[in-house]
């Protein structure tokens, strides 16, 4: 795989203004980049949305129905914690303790996948490599979808406007089945890691047991507990992913694979035309800013532009860092992508894979 080596040249310094800025605004607040008791307590209400259910589900007697509304309510609580614990804490922005930050993004393994895996896929090649054909896996769909107008077409990409959004559901059980197992064959072999490359046998061993212990858990004491056909808890787990599935992944698009963003590609050489910083202004997009409850809710994932340029601050401090970064990008004739509600962007984002979906020479 081709190196890709980002412009150093900033002529106007953006990157350099902005950052003192930013800075300026946490030394003059006297606070910390970290996350603060808002973060804690939005924790606490995330777990619980995510936990109180299943443990109503395995103790109360009720209906087949009420339980699969719990399980649509896990769903919204397991992607709440995906966004707000999780994230922040594997960008070790959660708190300015270390084993905190760990403690807390172990919280993954609740939610079906692995930490080593997500550290590379997301902190190393989603932040680094944004919207980069070949490198940020989270434009890469496989065939099935085509997020980018470098990618193959296929005769099917003409209904992804369609069918995407279904498959959208199928985003985090498949991290339970399996795309753990094929990231760290992967990441292994290319030898990649955020921070000092772990011992092989060490990720091995962590995988195959956390991922004994969550099927344990999530399956296997339902059935036992509950003393119900198995497939009947397949169903409801299924829900729970489903719903956690769609929430995560139509979040993520709305930040990317949007007509406002672009997808550059390096030269022949492997550079790429800006510095990292400035790339991260063209290949991403806030959605719905003032949204009280989207902002509350996606763990400040609808501020994406901020968390780009700054993924090491807690997401607490996005809407207050906006107003810097926007005045900024305004400043030195750089783009600031937004969209001011979720479902302009929603609509805009399935606009956006009807157009990828033209057969090329027709787009």
């Amino acid at each position: 795989m081709k190196t890709i080596n980002f412009s150093r040249i900033d002529k106007q310094k953006f990157f350099r203004t902005l950052n003192k800025r930013v800075n300026n605004y946490f030394k003059e607040n006297d606070i910390k980049r970290t996350g603060n008791w808002k973060l804690y307590s939005k924790a606490v209400i995330m777990f619980a949305i995510f936990i109180i259910p299943f443990i109503l589900i395995l103790t109360v007697d009720m209906s087949q129905w009420i339980k699969l509304i719990l399980a649509v309510v896990m769903g919204v609580g397991m992607a709440g914690v995906g966004m707000n614990v999780m994230h922040d804490a594997n960008h070790e922005s959660f708190s300015s303790n270390k084993w905190v930050n760990k403690l807390m993004g172990s919280s993954i393994y609740f939610l079906a996948g692995n930490v080593y895996n997500w550290k590379v896929q997301h902190n190393v090649l989603h932040h680094t490599y944004t919207n980069i054909k070949d490198h940020d896996e989270d434009i890469d769909a496989g065939r099935i979808i085509r997020f980018s107008e470098h990618s193959n077409w296929l005769w099917i990409h003409k209904f992804q406007k369609y069918y995407s959004f279904f498959l959208y559901g199928l985003l985090t059980i498949n991290w339970a089945i399996t795309t753990d197992f094929k990231q760290m064959k992967n990441y292994l072999k290319r030898k990649l890691s955020y921070g000092k490359f772990p011992n092989p046998a060490t990720e091995w061993t962590k995988l195959v047991v956390s991922k004994l212990a969550y099927y344990s858990l999530w399956v296997v004491l339902p059935i036992l507990v509950l003393n119900v056909a198995w497939w009947k808890v397949i169903i409801g787990f299924f829900v729970m992913h489903y719903t956690a599935g769609i929430i995560l992944s139509v979040i993520f698009q709305l930040a990317h694979v949007v007509p406002k963003t672009e997808m550059p590609l390096p030269d022949e050489n492997g550079n790429m035309k800006n510095t990292w910083a400035i790339h991260q202004l063209y290949t991403t997009s806030n959605f719905a800013p003032k949204n009280w409850l989207i902002n509350f809710y996606t763990g400040g994932l609808n501020h994406q532009v901020e968390h780009h340029i700054f993924p090491n601050i807690s997401h607490i401090h996005y809407k207050k860092l906006a107003k810097i970064v926007k005045e900024t990008a305004i400043e030195f004739n750089l783009p600031y992508n937004e969209y001011q509600t979720t479902r302009r962007a929603i609509i805009e984002h399935f606009k956006h894979l009807a157009e990828l979906g033209k057969k090329p020479q027709l787009a």
